[in-house]
């Protein structure tokens, strides 16, 4: 698991722009099934969107602040749930002990990449609705290893940023690194140094993928953090945090 259900993202940036929407609401993906979202908005856009990917734990309230800090510096946000079909569209309704791992496990092993695709695109199409067509995935651990896939061309993403996803292999499956020969839209990757569930050496072979095909990227890793750095409470690794979150606004603000 990566962040606990009380865990904030950090405040770095003084609001640019007054929210003018920041609310839940429901969407329905290609096979009919909704799902939870939440869209923050600013009065103002001035850069592209953000479709941001959840850990594991889906649609909590660290993310939702954190679609509400990336609306106040001009980005329309977007955070999608992971588990319209197995636990219903209102994440909000969920009992706590869903997302510990035993009531989560479940509904996380019945997730598939046809339906995460399905629910990524109807994310995407709500987001261009109401902002720039331009948008830039940014997922967190579990997000991170699906924004990483979504470098895809089918997604017509202008980036990636993924926080310490894991790019390799998982229960069978193949990961970031094994779709590298896929992947085509820049990608933006932090890692902590002593993350215990990302070998430097899968960080490597990653890298070197992304290389070998061609795909644009930048793999910032900084030494002692753990898995989980970007967060307020955590404040020893307030400095990698920071850096990291000045690296994100920056390739936001870049043309892609």
């Amino acid at each position: 698991m990566c962040y606990d259900p009380d865990a904030a993202p950090p405040a770095f940036s003084p609001a640019l722009w007054p929210l003018a929407e920041a609310a839940p609401l429901t969407l329905t993906s290609a096979d009919g099934t909704e799902f939870g979202a939440f869209l923050a908005r600013p009065e103002v856009a001035t850069g592209p969107g953000v479709l941001v990917l959840p850990d594991n734990r889906g649609l909590s309230p660290f993310y939702r602040h954190t679609a509400a800090r990336l609306a106040e510096q001009g980005h329309p946000a977007l955070v999608l749930d992971y588990y319209g079909r197995t636990a219903g569209a209102f994440p909000e309704k969920r009992p706590a002990e869903f997302g510990e791992l035993p009531g989560l496990l479940p509904h996380l092993l019945a997730l598939t990449p046809g339906g995460l695709d399905a629910d990524l695109t109807a994310a995407l199409e709500r987001l261009r609705a109401v902002g720039p067509a331009e948008v830039v995935a940014l997922g967190f651990c579990f997000g991170g290893r699906q924004a990483f896939r979504a470098a895809a061309p089918r997604f017509g993403l202008a980036g990636v940023v993924g926080y310490y996803g894991y790019p390799d292999t998982l229960a069978g499956a193949p990961g970031p690194t094994q779709l590298a020969g896929e992947l085509t839209a820049p990608v933006l990757a932090f890692w902590g140094g002593a993350d215990e569930h990302i070998p430097a050496a899968a960080v490597a072979a990653f890298d070197a993928a992304l290389t070998a095909a061609g795909c644009p990227h930048e793999f910032v890793s900084y030494p002692g953090a753990p898995h989980n750095f970007f967060e307020h409470a955590a404040v020893e690794h307030a400095g990698a945090a920071l850096d990291s979150w000045q690296r994100l606004l920056r390739f936001l603000a870049r043309p892609h």
